[in-house]
């Protein structure tokens, strides 16, 4: 496996099936967590400038994507398909491979199929897949630790929105440093930078 860190220049975010009608289902996590985790997340790959990639499966049963989740993605069209494995709709593992990225982000509803099937999927394509838990969910506690323990077998990187988005930045000096910290819902973060410029008065 590639031990090579995540990067700007390497990474490209999937998400899968963020759609209304499999919100209601969610269990194993507070649904207002999960939108402000995957909300944040898309924002702060958006900032830093890492292809984001969506896909809804059957909106006439499940619905559109979230509206939070449209709006940050400004109206880029998310690809619809009916596979149960996003990676099977040949339209979606195109548009990743197209970005000549291999590492794979992804986030899914739910947990243990849109998310899991595609992360473990692309293992097979030659990328190295990373699962972000917290920006998914699943229908039962059971059924979301299988799919994470299903997933670290196959050789999924389990991760957090949060960390995933630090690791790419790298460099707090970065001129995205604040919009990253902003997006991830972070206020210590602008509190510090005003503290250092209150600071630096002396």
């Amino acid at each position: 496996m590639n031990s090579s860190r995540l990067t700007r220049d390497n990474a490209v975010l999937l998400l899968v099936d963020h759609q209304v009608g499999l919100y209601t289902g969610i269990r194993d996590i507070d649904i207002l967590t999960l939108k402000h985790n995957i909300v944040g997340l898309t924002k702060a790959m958006l900032a830093l400038k890492v292809p984001v990639i969506a896909t809804t499966t059957s909106e006439n049963m499940w619905g559109p994507l979230i509206p939070e989740l449209a709006d940050v993605l400004r109206g880029a069209k998310a690809i619809e398909r009916t596979t149960v494995n996003a990676w099977d709709e040949k339209r979606v593992s195109d548009a990743v491979k197209a970005t000549g990225r291999k590492k794979l982000i992804v986030t899914g509803i739910s947990t243990d199929v849109c998310l899991a099937f595609p992360a473990i999927a692309a293992i097979a394509d030659g990328f190295e897949s990373y699962a972000v838990i917290d920006a998914s969910g699943g229908f039962t506690r059971t059924q979301v630790d299988m799919g994470i323990l299903r997933m670290q077998q196959a050789g999924v990187i389990p991760v957090g929105y949060s960390n995933v988005s630090v690791e790419i930045l790298a460099d707090n000096a970065a001129p995205e440093a604040t919009a990253v910290y902003s997006a991830l819902g972070m206020p210590f973060g602008s509190l510090v930078f005003g503290l250092k410029q209150y600071w630096g008065r002396g």
